[in-house]
């Protein structure tokens, strides 16, 4: 999924940034993707590679991929809740560094991910939470182990339980 932040992400590379402005100028080949950025060959299709994993790139020659639907949810205005930029809708797209906030996300992803007092296989909970991380920078098991230091998940008997959240 590409998100605003997978974009600055790959284009944060700037032989990928000058590979994705060789393409948006019009360069369509790995050859004049190489002579537009002034990249090797090797670079520039490495970089090409990665362009089109990450979405911004598509098409045999290379055009620029259809950025109107990412740009559309950048003008989306961001809810005062406190969870931009790290929630968008029901996907984690990242974590604070800030023990508080980092606490805060996760209590939001498990009070929308379990029912408070239920028991969840090991399975289900890695299925819920794959979900929320989808598109994201963090992986599930993260997450998972996140929950269960912070006392949000219980881990027992093969078995894990939502906690209620503190009031």
């Amino acid at each position: 999924m590409t998100t605003p932040e997978s974009v600055v992400r790959v284009l944060a590379e700037p032989s990928r940034l000058k590979a994705f402005a060789a393409v948006v100028l019009g360069a369509g080949t790995l050859a004049d993707i190489a002579a537009t950025s002034g990249l090797k060959a090797k670079d520039a299709g490495i970089a090409l590679l990665k362009l089109r994993e990450a979405g911004l790139v598509e098409g045999d020659p290379a055009r620029p991929a259809d950025l109107k639907p990412l740009a559309a949810t950048l003008t989306e205005s961001m809810p005062a809740d406190g969870l931009a930029p790290f929630v968008r809708g029901d996907k984690l797209i990242s974590l604070p560094v800030s023990y508080e906030r980092r606490r805060k996300i996760l209590e939001h992803v498990a009070s929308n991910a379990f029912t408070p007092q239920t028991y969840y296989e090991e399975k289900e909970i890695n299925e819920r939470l794959q979900a929320w991380c989808d598109g994201g920078e963090i992986d599930h098991v993260t997450i998972r182990r996140y929950l269960v230091d912070l006392g949000l998940l219980e881990r027992g008997g093969g078995l894990y339980q939502a906690q209620p959240l503190p009031m």
